[in-house]
């Protein structure tokens, strides 16, 4: 059951089942194509400041796909469904959560290669972003379907989101984009036990609100 709901939500984000992962994936690399564009092409500012655009790139493409992260699938009544063959909502946000991080993790970290090229980002520093987006996305994930959850039964639902996964994103972004700026390994580590925790709660968290959702 686990692998086929696991199978199922996959299908619901990648591209090649019309889900429309791709679209964090453009919307990241064409951040780091216009930013050249606002500063100029000298690479040492580019150098300095590129890491923290890359980090802001990688949370607003987190917000993309937030709408139908479960909103749909409460209105179609597909929890309801999972619920009465036995499977708990937080083994349904569990789930939810990996496919999620899935469809739009990895494919930005793919991404930051040619994001940090464009950038003048390399050497030890894209080693950095490459390891914080990794340890990063997925608390990104996380907060995002925490959130998705909680407004999923509210009428603008979908614009809150955006502005409540801002803030609560924003010690990811200072450890992470501060590694960089700093060259200071141990910066992400405060990332990766920010991240760990966020993926810890946010079945559970996520879990009741679906529950209170369903009661609305």
């Amino acid at each position: 059951m686990i692998a086929a709901l696991l199978k199922r939500d996959l299908a619901k984000f990648f591209p090649f089942a019309g889900g429309g992962a791709a679209l964090p994936v453009v919307f990241f690399v064409a951040v780091a194509m216009l930013y050249p564009f606002a500063v100029g092409p000298d690479a040492n500012m580019l150098a300095r400041t590129g890491g923290g655009v890359v980090w802001i790139a990688a949370l607003l493409a987190a917000i993309l796909p937030l709408e139908k992260l479960v909103a749909q699938d409460i209105e179609l009544g597909v929890f309801d469904q999972l619920k009465l063959r036995g499977v708990t909502e937080e083994v349904m946000m569990a789930v939810r959560l990996l496919a999620h991080w899935l469809s739009f993790g990895p494919p930005l970290i793919i991404a930051a290669f040619p994001s940090a090229a464009l950038l003048a980002i390399e050497g030890p520093t894209l080693q950095l972003l490459l390891i914080g987006l990794a340890v990063g996305t997925p608390g990104l994930a996380a907060i995002g379907l925490m959130i998705a959850a909680l407004t999923a039964s509210l009428r603008a639902g979908a614009a809150l989101s955006g502005l409540l996964l801002v803030p609560l994103a924003l010690p990811i972004l200072i450890f992470g984009a501060g590694a960089l700026a700093r060259q200071d390994p141990a910066s992400l580590g405060f990332v990766a036990a920010i991240s760990l925790g966020l993926v810890a709660i946010a079945p559970f968290a996520a879990g009741a609100a679906i529950r209170a959702a369903r009661e609305v």
